[in-house]
């Protein structure tokens, strides 16, 4: 098995530029500077994907042809539109850019990987009914593809910045804090290696490899860690 999962956000978009909980697809289009960060990111690729996938959203629609024009991908390749790997869906808390909204949908995402799987955002969804769309087209992939020996390489994902840390998180068993204050700027990504007994490895977290461990919080900050950019 010597394919990995590359997990990647997608590039910035006219949303993330209003700061707006923009997640339910199809959702806003990439800006040029986003354009412009998929095509760094494929140019940063250490070798070419074996296959693209990417979620329902505009966004990551988007990402995806970026990268896949500029590499030239084999025609074998492919661009893969997968339906449950869309962004966490924040209900009621759709489309709204103030503090309040980020507020509670951070409070409620930093209750996720504290273990309270079952919180539901207002509205939206919780993290089980993430995980339960999510987790099977990995499984997907990897079965069909990553554990087959002839299969000739990675697999690029472009999905969502908060999906992907809360899947991360679970399947290679990265500590939810650390998930929490790591946030995936545009064309991040996280990259998860295949490993025995079905389970997985976590060998790079935007620019971090392991071991990722947790920074404390320094005195008088707000342990929230307020972010422009929410869902990253």
């Amino acid at each position: 098995m010597s394919g990995r999962l590359v997990l990647v956000r997608h590039g910035q978009t006219h949303g993330n530029v209003d700061r707006r909980l923009d997640t339910r697809p199809p959702g806003a289009e990439l800006t040029d500077l986003g354009r412009d960060q998929a095509r760094a990111f494929a140019r940063a690729l250490p070798r070419p994907p074996a296959m693209i996938a990417h979620s329902i959203a505009t966004r990551a629609v988007q990402t995806a042809s970026e990268i896949s024009d500029l590499i030239s991908a084999a025609p074998a390749a492919g661009l893969h539109e997968f339906e449950g790997i869309h962004e966490v869906q924040v209900g009621d808390l759709e489309n709204r850019s103030d503090e309040a909204a980020h507020d509670e949908f951070n409070g409620i995402y930093r209750r996720w990987h504290g273990g309270e799987l079952s919180v539901p955002l207002p509205g939206g969804e919780s993290a089980h009914q993430v995980l339960d769309r999510y987790l099977p087209v990995l499984e997907q992939l990897r079965l069909r593809y990553l554990d087959d020996d002839a299969f000739p390489g990675d697999i690029v994902v472009v999905s969502h910045g908060a999906a992907i840390r809360l899947v991360s998180a679970v399947l290679a068993g990265v500590d939810g804090a650390f998930a929490i204050d790591h946030h995936l700027a545009n064309t991040e990504s996280v990259v998860l290696a295949p490993i025995t007994d079905g389970r997985w490895s976590c060998v790079q977290w935007g620019a971090l490899t392991p071991p990722f461990g947790v920074t404390p919080t320094p005195t008088g900050v707000d342990d929230s860690r307020r972010s422009a950019e929410p869902m990253g």
